[in-house]
């Protein structure tokens, strides 16, 4: 698969990235269908089989439920090939997601990702807001922390996966890269995409299918050859519809 420079990272992505939710949370989800979560061998051969179609990126969460253990426990002899990608700021218990953004709850959120992905370093760690995506920014210590952890060589680079386009403006004032929401009925950050393109920032694209809603021939496209873009990330456990978005792409 191509892959493109991810802004001034020196990372080069491949087009596609894979989302690693569904193998590891079933609950409180936005897709149009239920699923079971796979089991452990299910999860093993589908990581592989992404990795050999040409994906090299995995994105994943403390809010995917089981996805960074499973990631670190079927992966680990295969860490080099990998742009691996999580996020502080949202955990996902019960049921239910916390957030917590103070140095404290960052700090053990990094640490827990590390130990889970086993690995020593993320390639890449954003910052992951809920709604009030502005008011984190601007009133707790995450972009601090995680400055410094990447100045320590705990992370590669820095990004932010929020809501809202003002805070991702806010964000290229400091952020490697951004993560957002972009598809066909949902243009509002193509201002932002434009912006961060022109600053050497990258941007990888999530819900380019708007969970599911869009189908893949259409949607794909139009994110990919909106100048700007890096990569999306797409999401799945069948390996047959992962290869089909791999042509369209």
């Amino acid at each position: 698969m191509h892959r493109s420079l991810l802004g001034n990272t020196g990372l080069a992505i491949s087009r596609l990235g894979f989302g690693a939710f569904k193998i590891g949370r079933n609950e409180k989800i936005k897709y149009p269908q239920g699923y079971d979560l796979p089991d452990e061998t299910t999860v093993e051969r589908l990581l592989h089989a992404v990795l050999d179609l040409g994906i090299n990126h995995i994105d994943t969460a403390p809010a995917y439920g089981l996805s960074e253990q499973r990631i670190g426990r079927a992966l680990g002899s295969r860490r080099d090939e990998i742009i691996l990608s999580t996020k502080v700021g949202e955990r996902f218990e019960n049921g239910t997601s916390h957030y917590g953004c103070g140095r404290q709850a960052v700090e053990a959120s990094l640490r827990n990702s590390l130990a889970s992905l086993q690995t020593d370093v993320l390639d890449i760690l954003f910052v992951h807001a809920p709604a009030d995506d502005v008011r984190v920014l601007t009133e707790t210590p995450v972009v601090d922390v995680l400055l410094e952890r990447k100045a320590a060589g705990d992370i590669r680079a820095i990004g932010f996966s929020g809501k809202t386009p003002q805070a991702a403006r806010l964000a290229l004032t400091w952020a490697d890269l951004l993560m957002v929401e972009y598809h066909v009925r949902d243009t509002s950050h193509a201002e932002v995409i434009r912006q961060a393109a022109q600053q050497g920032r990258g941007v990888i694209v999530k819900k380019g299918l708007a969970a599911g809603h869009l189908p893949a021939e259409q949607a794909i496209p139009f994110v990919l050859n909106t100048p700007g873009v890096s990569s999306l990330v797409v999401g799945g456990l069948n390996l047959e519809h992962i290869a089909a978005n791999i042509r369209i792409a």
